[in-house]
């Protein structure tokens, strides 16, 4: 979406997740074809863990579920705590707080989990915008 919207050199987004089980690893083959079905390229993902560096970094730490909500607040400094929200505050009303957890279910999962990260993405790009007069 930022690619489309001709923002790539405005706006860099990364992922991260709280804990270590899996750097350096690529994403779950289910996101991947998920993904690329709709015309995403995971292929340059790898996975790795949040740190300290990331609250200095971002204008927004976004969590997809509660869960890494509150594991991300612990860890997350005072100064930057105002950074962090749910990403699905930025999707339209009558939509989950949570992305479900797609990994123990099936590829409906990962397709269901990629329209709620879309439709939200979709909203912070626009308060985004908006709030930065400098974009296009």
């Amino acid at each position: 979406m930022v690619y489309d919207a001709g923002l790539a050199d405005e706006i860099y987004a990364d992922s991260a997740g709280i804990a270590d089980w899996r750097i350096g690893e690529l994403p779950d083959q289910r996101a991947i074809q998920a993904a690329m079905f709709r015309g995403y390229d995971l292929s340059g993902l790898f996975a790795r863990q949040i740190n300290q560096r990331d609250f200095e970094k971002f204008d927004h730490i976004l969590a997809l579920d509660l869960h890494n909500f509150s594991a991300t607040n612990e860890i997350c400094p005072q100064q930057h705590r105002f950074k962090l929200q749910l990403l699905m505050e930025y999707a339209p009303a009558g939509y989950p707080k949570d992305v479900p957890d797609p990994y123990y279910g099936g590829a409906d999962d990962f397709d269901e989990a990629l329209t709620l990260i879309e439709r939200a993405t979709a909203g912070l790009l626009a308060e985004i915008k908006q709030k930065n007069a400098l974009l296009p």
